[in-house]
């Protein structure tokens, strides 16, 4: 992780951002994240309940059954909680928190539970639910990424990106063309996309100019690391973690 590294909009050449997509929803994947240098560890939360639970699955009414696509997995036990993984996670950890589901409780519990558990650590919240977000405009605590999953919202986000100082989307690679890339960063945004698991992939994605990978690929986001230099452009402002 890169200490007291500024965050903002730089110039060609800068290596790009490695984010470890869904390592946070996993104590022993976010420890592996971390030891791989990431820049940001994505973590999936949900207000269930009146708890903040860390994970992908969705519930099944009062059946206790996760389940994902192909997925499925027993809801009995305890499940793995927001405050948990703000514990254990290495100071200079910046987290990327995808906020899910409909409680519109959500926003302002993540941001109680950052400053409870993690107070004055850098975070990022983003969504595919964008009212999550403009709830939190003008909070110190988070930076904010307007996540886009539908050739819909990759029409209609630009309002939503006005008024920020440091834009940001993270864009569902199979929407992202050279074009695309290339009016975002006309108008100063941070480009992130996801999955991207395919070094061929990854290679061209940066070449038209996105800022950030989000890989559930440590050693493909290690090579993006290693490119050296310094880090590409970032959702959050002047951080310092160490």
């Amino acid at each position: 992780m890169d200490h007291g590294t500024r965050f903002g909009h730089g110039g060609d050449g800068a290596r790009p951002l490695a984010v470890a997509h869904r390592a946070g929803n996993d104590l022993g994947q976010l420890a592996r994240a971390e030891a791989a240098g990431v820049d940001y560890v994505e973590a999936d939360v949900w207000l269930h309940r009146g708890r903040l639970e860390v994970r992908h699955c969705r519930t099944l009414g009062p059946i206790p059954i996760l389940w994902d696509c192909w997925e499925l997995a027993s809801a009995r036990g305890r499940r793995l909680q927001l405050p948990d993984v703000l514990a254990a996670a290495a100071r200079g950890t910046v987290l990327l928190l995808d906020l899910k589901g409909r409680d519109r409780r959500l926003p302002g519990a993540v941001v109680e539970a950052l400053r409870r558990h993690r107070p004055g650590a850098p975070a990022l919240v983003c969504s595919q639910r964008w009212d999550f977000l403009d709830a939190l405009r003008g909070r110190p605590e988070v930076g904010l990424v307007y996540s886009v999953g539908t050739p819909r919202q990759l029409r209609v986000v630009w309002p939503r990106l006005a008024g920020l100082a440091l834009p940001a989307v993270s864009v569902s690679e199979r929407l992202l063309d050279r074009d695309a890339v290339r009016t975002f960063k006309g108008r100063a945004v941070t480009v992130l996309t996801w999955p991207v698991n395919d070094a061929g992939r990854r290679d061209e994605l940066l070449a038209w100019g996105v800022d950030g990978v989000i890989s559930d690929d440590l050693q493909l986001l290690r090579a993006a690391r290693a490119a050296g230099g310094r880090v590409a452009t970032g959702p959050l402002p002047a951080v310092a973690t160490s």
